[in-house]
């Protein structure tokens, strides 16, 4: 009985730590609150979405970042189905932002600055064409804004290999299960969130030039 306490005890000790940590790097949590009348949607996908959640999040001007699936085939598609990769989906997150407090160029700045967009249908150990890197616009301006960070970034030769960032129209995002909503804030004991997520958050918040929030 007492080992079992002292397990318990020592779980919940490791959770608070963990928690504590995810909270001195910056993790925030959407706000779900109505949105505002000038309200702005964006789509990105970059591997896991439970990392691409809370980048987007811990920006300024972003009110949530939405789990789900887009850029596939089926309709009402669910995490199982993405994960065989039949569907034709990527894990992705819909953004909402106020554009008077972030612009969309910024968001496109940092869905880059996140992420190896030369890596093709992958992300670390994350292998599959739901982990591809790719950016949905809803309009020409949006376009735009993408294409024109793609050819910076070649012409930086800041990576070894082309931008490999799929540039496609949105038409439909699918919201993830609830469990996968604010994942890494819920479970940061979770392995995979210790020894990646925050690992690659630290280094995208030590790396992008934004407006973080908490600052």
């Amino acid at each position: 009985m007492k080992q079992l306490l002292f397990t318990v005890m020592s779980v919940m000790i490791f959770i608070s730590c963990a928690q504590t940590q995810t909270k001195d790097i910056g993790i925030q949590v959407g706000s779900k609150q109505k949105k505002s009348a000038n309200e702005a949607v964006a789509t990105f996908g970059e591997g896991c979405f439970w990392h691409t959640e809370i980048v987007f999040q811990s920006l300024t001007g972003v009110r949530d970042a939405v789990s789900g699936y887009a850029g596939g085939t089926t309709k009402n598609p669910d995490y199982e189905k993405v994960s065989e990769g039949n569907t034709g989906h990527a894990e992705v997150v819909n953004v909402y932002y106020d554009p008077s407090m972030v612009s969309y160029q910024v968001l496109v700045q940092a869905f880059f600055a996140s992420q190896d967009p030369t890596s093709v249908n992958r992300q670390g150990n994350d292998v599959g064409t739901q982990y591809r890197s790719i950016a949905f616009y809803r309009n020409e301006k949006e376009k735009e804004s993408i294409e024109t960070e793609i050819k910076r970034l070649n012409d930086s030769k800041k990576y070894p290999d082309k931008i490999a960032t799929q540039v496609v129209p949105f038409t439909n995002f699918y919201t993830a299960e609830d469990y996968h909503q604010e994942y890494i804030s819920i479970h940061p004991e979770n392995p995979y969130v210790q020894n990646v997520s925050i690992p690659d958050f630290r280094r995208f918040r030590s790396e992008f030039k934004g407006n973080f929030k908490g600052k």
